[in-house]
């Protein structure tokens, strides 16, 4: 008789090309990876949400998507071809009539149902082929928040971005948020619950069953008490915001947020305005960790902002350093941050970059005693009724690449920090949404320093287009993108900070795929 083994180890590689979510390691961990011949294979399959763009009539949103071309998506994804989609789809409304006892009221709540389950299956934008942006429009209060997937050749390093425009009223501003693969654990380091602020933590699950989230907040005293924010049931393709202000009675200038899922998983980012300052989105930051990097401040900020928490059990102590055009130095009377276990701490660090662009860096007093932190910037522009703010998350470095989108013909700046040792980047301007030619510049980043640059757009550029960042050699390199469009004499921006893509998961080499055995 005979019988047929496949192998766990082929079991593992076959995984994970199917699903990409992951870097895998053969049995006996990483050195038995290492010991091996590892490969890296491009993912089939990606997930991004967006959030409801505005709840301002005024709101004129533009939406952006695109896959970089490379080896992985010229072979298919390393699926026999595969040509797949990349779509993004309204998300369903979440509709709250369980209380209803009207029979008309109900046949209408089911009716607008049904049509927003049809509109949910017709994109908003999707990619036709990798190199080339698409784009698309909304105006008002009513675009809703969107879910997608790509796959096949266009799922490597899938990237959306969406841009509101909000010229008057509470959420004046340019809102610029990079859509977000969905996850089970998100740090936001710098909301509030001042009277002041209107801070919504949004919550999108692109899965066909509910997830159910919680949410704890922290401020400069510990945790702050809140029981609303247990068990917020998010129901599948739907969208939920909640007004942070409403889960607690305590009102706390600086505070850093904590979502995590008991089921199911979501993107979570937060809206947040400021009475006197506009309006901007704050994604998650990088996981704890104890050496931070928040790149891209810009040159001409007005009040930069750290926020910073350590959800340990140790205290932390950390070395606050600007790393600029030139060198790095310890901000005057700034050089260190004391950070109390299971509290948020803040630095006022002014017009830190004093002209010039920076990004700061966060490392450990004692370098045998680096305590996981995490940490976000509050970056003002403009003084007065003409201020405009944006976040800076600390974020994980480019490797091997990242993407941004809606960078326009005019206003767009890249900044590239290197904290640890010289590094060499490709940067590529993608062709344009409606039309223009790509082109590729390479830059040399020195250790310790911050690199600005204006891209060249695309020649004959029609509509947007997207940046792309690759390591060609030396150390990590972290970045983001500016965008400025001014209005009203309000120099409005926003800024987005490129991790690595994740177009890319390592597994190791199967030694026996099949095997066939006589018993």
């Amino acid at each position: 008789m005979k019988s047929t083994h496949l192998s766990l180890i082929a079991g593992t590689v076959a995984l994970a090309a199917i699903t990409g979510f992951a870097t895998l390691n053969a049995p006996g961990g990483p050195a038995a990876a290492e010991a091996g011949s590892a490969s890296s294979l491009p993912v089939e399959r990606s997930s991004l949400v967006c959030p409801a763009p505005s709840t301002s009539d005024l709101a004129e949103t533009q939406y952006t998507s695109y896959t970089p071309p490379g080896s992985e998506t010229e072979k298919g994804g390393g699926a026999k071809g595969e040509e797949g989609t990349a779509e993004l789809k309204p998300a369903l409304p979440v509709l709250d009539d369980e209380s209803e006892t009207d029979p008309k009221k109900i046949k209408k709540a089911e009716e607008a149902a049904k049509k927003a389950k049809a509109q949910a299956d017709k994109p908003v934008l999707a990619v036709k082929e990798p190199g080339t942006p698409v784009l698309a429009e909304a105006d008002g209060s009513a675009a809703p928040a969107l879910v997608g997937t790509a796959t096949g050749r266009l799922a490597p390093g899938w990237a959306a971005q969406q841009t509101t425009t909000v010229t008057a009223g509470g959420a004046r501003g340019l809102l610029g948020v990079s859509c977000t693969a969905p996850d089970t654990d998100f740090w936001f380091p710098g909301v509030s619950t001042a009277r002041s602020r209107q801070d919504y933590v949004h919550l999108t699950n692109p899965d066909d069953s509910a997830a159910v989230a919680d949410i704890e907040l922290f401020g400069a005293k510990g945790a702050v008490t809140s029981e609303v924010g247990d068990g917020v049931t998010v129901p599948a393709r739907s969208s939920v915001a909640l007004l942070l202000s409403t889960l607690t009675d305590e009102a706390v200038n600086d505070l850093t947020a904590h979502v995590t899922t008991r089921s199911g998983r979501v993107g979570g980012v937060v809206l947040t305005a400021d009475d006197g300052s506009g309006a901007d989105w704050l994604t998650a930051a990088a996981d704890p960790s104890g050496t931070l990097v928040m790149p891209g401040i810009p040159a001409d900020a007005t009040s930069v902002q750290l926020v910073a928490f350590a959800p340990g059990e140790n205290d932390a102590d950390v070395k606050v350093q600007l790393m600029g055009k030139n060198t790095t130095f310890a901000p005057a009377g700034n050089d260190t941050l004391h950070i109390k276990s299971g509290m948020t701490a803040t630095i006022d660090l002014k017009d830190i970059t004093r002209g010039e662009p920076g990004s700061l860096r966060l490392t450990p007093v004692e370098k045998n005693r680096a305590t996981p932190i995490v940490a976000a910037l509050r970056v003002v522009r403009g003084t007065g009724a003409k201020q405009e703010i944006a976040y800076i998350p600390a974020t994980g470095p480019v490797g091997a690449r990242a993407s941004v989108t809606d960078n326009r013909a005019k206003g767009s700046t890249l900044s590239l920090a290197a904290p640890a040792a010289t590094a060499k980047v490709k940067v590529t301007t993608s062709a344009g949404s409606g039309g223009g030619e790509p082109a590729v510049e390479t830059y040399t980043v020195k250790a310790g320093t911050t690199t600005a640059i204006t891209p060249k757009p695309p020649a004959g550029l029609k509509g947007a287009y997207a940046l792309t960042v690759e390591t060609v050699s030396g150390g990590p390199v972290h970045a983001s993108r500016a965008l400025v469009l001014p209005e009203g004499g309000v120099q409005m921006f926003t800024i987005q900070t490129l991790p690595d893509d994740g177009g890319t998961v390592v597994v190791p080499s199967a030694r026996q795929d099949l095997s066939v055995l006589d018993d």
